[in-house]
């Protein structure tokens, strides 16, 4: 620079000198790779230096070599650089004097790690001053001592220092080549590169540009697989998944907003020149840049998950579920713009699954004839889903179930009321209805007229744990079930609320039971003989255990918790006892047929079962 440079662009602060020079290049400055606007950027030396020393050499024929100093305050000085202070050539060399409290910013591992998170895709090469360990071999002085002439010396290995300039910023930018120029190996080795992510490779990438309102490049990966930062934490604020870039420069990898947060699995650059390079989130939210690019990111993303779904290798889309399943759950939940295009996407276990993974097209492509809803269950794992009674009739019909045994799951499907034309239906609710016509609902209304007195009976027994009892047509193998109201929380919900109830230092009391109602099935011969036992002699103990035995047992079923075992296991005794004083009472009876005379049989033992 010049003496006049040196004042104008170093001595002004908010002067900037690159911007200027921009300006003067005009409409052909679109390709320089400059990065300076605001005229700071010089006195954010002032930080970690209490003096700065500029010495500098114009290309400008016969000019001299200057030198600019100055401390933190608020004058400078300009002169003559000395013999010692040149430098060869034309050029500008910066020296700084570290504050006391900044010492660590002279530690090449603190500015190589600095280089590395800012300047890493700078396309001028940055170089640091590095102490490197080497190790060469040397002939071995004393194991050489009493060497007999025409013997080979021994030789020894020793370690060398080696001090010399390196290159920090040998990655080169990807993304900034035309989409689907690279090789497949190019960005599998960037990926590694670039996230530190050596021991993955990634599953999908997308490479592409925008071009409009806003300009932008970018470039998205989806894992192999969960990164581990994230198995421990789901949303870790310091799995950093998109980085901004600024013309290279990395300005912050925290816009949370530029990915919602169930994409927090994807990894990825986004590169723009169009934003300033203090640009702030604020900035970002008042120019609608923000909105765009999370648009298109989001896109772009879907894009990627389709093609891994959709792949010949059904094996592919499964290891993606298995890794980010419970994100695109929460994409559901969160996302109710992007909903319908996650949907297809999700995978459940089902009643005709088996222990593969079906999805709600390929549950459509199965219903039977006549069936005009989607059907699913809660429960805690796929085996004790599957013995739930409600879905005995569900079965018997050919209706295929979906599955959903974790908590999130039941977040997830109450979340989608209805996929393409077809509502989708949690058959453990009242009011289930299979559509068999008005002779079936009048029918169960005949019933519930009928076993009026039973379920009145069981109502008063079961206060307080129960809302109502009715007759269910759609019972056919268990003589009872719990099914919750419209409003209920599932079992599987109730202990995963009161596991965070507790976790949290509440009482984990939960209310929830209130709001189940007990379906009876008329037509089992349990139900039954409770209706005649209650006809007999509603009063009496035997008849309310019978009704609360069958209570727990529908609980048990049903997937609840039996609030208390003590009284169950009393009443499963009592019920073994009987059972076995009746066996006792016919062994009885067979013994004295064999011993009674003819005269005897007149007097043979009445047994009461």
């Amino acid at each position: 620079m010049t003496r006049y440079e040196l004042i104008n662009n170093l001595g002004r602060i908010a002067q900037s000198g690159t911007k200027n020079f921009m300006e003067a290049l005009g409409e052909g400055s679109a390709d320089v790779n400059l990065i300076g606007q605001f005229g700071v950027g010089f006195y954010s030396a002032y930080l970690v230096a209490d003096k700065v020393e500029v010495v500098t050499k114009s290309m400008q024929a016969g000019s001299p070599q200057l030198k600019w100093e100055s401390d933190s305050g608020s004058s400078f000085t300009i002169s003559d650089a000395n013999d010692e202070e040149a430098i060869d050539g034309s050029g500008t060399r910066l020296t700084l004097h570290i504050k006391d409290d900044a010492m660590q910013y002279l530690e090449s591992s603190k500015l190589e790690e600095l280089v590395q998170r800012y300047s890493e895709f700078i396309e001028f090469p940055l170089q640091l001053w590095k102490s490197n360990t080497e190790y060469e071999k040397v002939p071995d002085i004393e194991a050489n001592a009493d060497l007999a002439e025409g013997e080979e010396p021994k030789m020894k290995t020793v370690p060398k220092t080696v001090e010399e300039y390196e290159e920090m910023n040998t990655q080169k930018p990807l993304w900034l080549r035309s989409p689907n120029e690279p090789e497949d190996e190019e960005y599998k080795e960037f990926y590694k590169t670039a996230f530190k992510a050596s021991y993955d490779e990634p599953q999908k990438w997308s490479h592409f540009r925008l071009e409009g309102q806003v300009d932008f490049k970018a470039l998205l990966y989806v894992p192999g697989m969960l990164p581990f930062e994230l198995s421990k934490d789901m949303f870790d604020e310091e799995s950093r998944n998109v980085r901004l870039y600024v013309k290279r420069v990395f300005i912050n990898d925290k816009f949370e907003d530029i990915m919602p947060r169930w994409l927090k699995f994807v990894k990825g650059v986004v590169d723009s020149d169009d934003l300033p390079l203090n640009v702030s989130r604020e900035i970002l939210q008042k120019s609608k840049v923000l909105s765009i690019i999370n648009k298109r990111l989001v896109r772009k993303s879907l894009d990627m998950f389709r093609d891994i779904a959709e792949d010949e290798d059904a094996s592919k889309y499964i290891m993606f579920w298995n890794n980010f399943g419970k994100y695109l759950k929460i994409g559901i939940i969160e996302d109710d713009k992007n909903k319908k295009e996650l949907a297809p996407l999700l995978r459940f276990y089902s009643s005709k699954s088996g222990e593969e993974f079906t999805s709600f097209d390929k549950y459509i492509d199965g219903m039977v004839e006549g069936q005009k809803s989607i059907y699913y269950v809660t429960g805690e794992g796929r085996k004790n889903a599957m013995q739930l009674p409600v879905i005995e009739k569900l079965k018997t019909k050919g209706y295929e179930v979906l599955l959903m045994t974790e908590p999130l799951d039941e977040i997830t499907i109450e979340a989608i009321r209805d996929y393409k034309e077809f509502n989708v239906i949690d058959a453990t609710k009242e009011g289930l209805d299979l559509e068999d016509g008005e002779e079936t609902k009048k029918e169960t209304e005949e019933l519930n007229e009928k076993y009026a007195d039973l379920r009145e009976f069981l109502e008063v027994q079961l206060e307080g744990k129960v809302q109502k009892v009715t007759v269910s047509t759609l019972l056919t193998d268990s003589p009872a079930a719990l099914v919750q109201g419209a409003y209920g929380v599932s079992p599987t919900m109730q202990r995963y609320m009161k596991a965070q109830s507790v976790a949290s230092g509440g009482d984990g009391s939960m209310g929830s039971m209130n709001q189940a109602i007990l379906e009876i099935n008329p037509k089992h011969p349990i139900v039954q003989d409770l209706e005649k036992m209650v006809q007999a002699d509603k009063e009496s103990a035997k008849t309310q255990n019978f009704a609360m035995l069958m209570y727990d047992v529908a609980s048990m079923t049903g997937g609840y918790e039996v609030s208390d075992t003590g009284s169950f296991a009393q009443r499963v005794m009592s019920l073994m006892s009987s059972m076995g004083s009746s066996q006792s009472g016919e062994v009885g009876v067979e013994d004295s047929k064999e011993k009674n005379s003819d005269e005897d049989k007149a007097i043979e033992p009445e047994v009461i079962l």
